[in-house]
């Protein structure tokens, strides 16, 4: 029988990060506890017209909502794992991430037109380096330009002629039941995902035993041995979720397929890796991948963002 005593789970106020942290509490009061939700703002939210690669801040979306944890005032808190920062403060941890939604990026359009069938010139807004500067492989035709705020803000900005195309993540548009506006699914090999891009992290503070045993049957194994791996890839190249830097790893059975990127800010320059290993050690396939990215001059391309 599950501990009655309420669990809090720390969240973001927006609709997205509101809709994880709902289905988290959904999967904790099935189980019988008795759970509830603490919004907070973030240091991210509060910059919402800055470009986020130019922030300087690690952890945008999660410091605060960490520092609740720490103090005891939430229990749980839920994140996107791709804005978690491979270096977790002293006594926290992952205690589980659930079975991955897609991780694809996708295009949203004016008219619905494909990638290939925007204009040259086409204003095309997104908030991260990494899909500006493998989009900009792609097309280098294309104006790729920042652009800011919840996923609803960016919508607007799209429909009111601010841009002629968004690049946003699939998995947030599907779970806010917005799947319709997609116009093209980017497969890994046109742009890659970002490091743990569609899954969540459960992140809960260490030796809480009683919210241990609440999450652990959310977790999925598969899907943290491939965000292990991805991980490990971004830890071994020194970089953040701001840099130009992508891993995703596919499950098939007990094995892991793990590709990497790294590409110039302006697409001029890309260089991919690509390896298979065990879900049992996903740590040395995601070191691995990141070796073969630096023997191709990962680091180069780092140092010039």
């Amino acid at each position: 029988m599950a501990d009655t005593t309420k669990i809090i789970i720390g969240s973001r106020g927006s609709k997205l990060a509101l809709w994880q942290a709902e289905w988290v509490k959904s999967r904790l009061t099935e189980a019988g506890y008795q759970v509830d939700i603490k919004t907070i703002k973030t240091t991210g939210d509060k910059m919402a017209n800055a470009p986020l690669p130019d922030s300087g801040v690690k952890g945008l979306f999660i410091k605060e909502i960490e520092e609740a944890l720490m103090a005891g005032t939430v229990d749980v808190a839920v994140h996107s794992l791709k804005d978690l920062p491979n270096d977790q403060p002293q006594g926290l941890l992952v205690a589980a991430v659930p079975e991955r939604a897609d991780a694809r990026d996708v295009l949203v359009s004016r008219g619905a037109k494909l990638f290939a069938d925007l204009p040259p010139g086409a204003r095309v807004g997104t908030s991260s380096l990494r899909r500006k500067s493998q989009a900009g492989n792609l097309r280098r035709d294309l104006e790729i330009v920042p652009v800011r705020g919840n996923l609803d803000t960016r919508l607007n900005k799209l429909e009111r002629g601010d841009y002629d195309a968004l690049i946003v993540a699939a998995a947030g548009l599907m779970r806010l039941g917005l799947g319709d506006r997609i116009a093209q699914f980017f497969s890994s090999l046109e742009i890659c995902p970002a490091v743990g891009q569609g899954a969540l992290a459960i992140e809960i503070r260490e030796g809480d035993e009683r919210i241990a045993i609440a999450v652990a049957p959310l977790d999925h194994a598969a899907t943290h041995a491939a965000i292990r791996a991805e991980r490990s890839t971004l830890r071994r190249l020194g970089g953040g979720c701001q840099l130009p830097i992508a891993a995703h790893a596919m499950v098939e059975d007990d094995c892991l397929r793990l590709r990497g990127v790294v590409a110039s800010p302006d697409g001029s320059k890309i260089i991919h890796a690509t390896a298979p290993g065990l879900t049992s050690d996903p740590e040395t396939l995601g070191n691995t991948v990141a070796d073969s990215l630096l023997s191709q001059g990962a680091l180069d391309i780092l140092r010039s963002v």
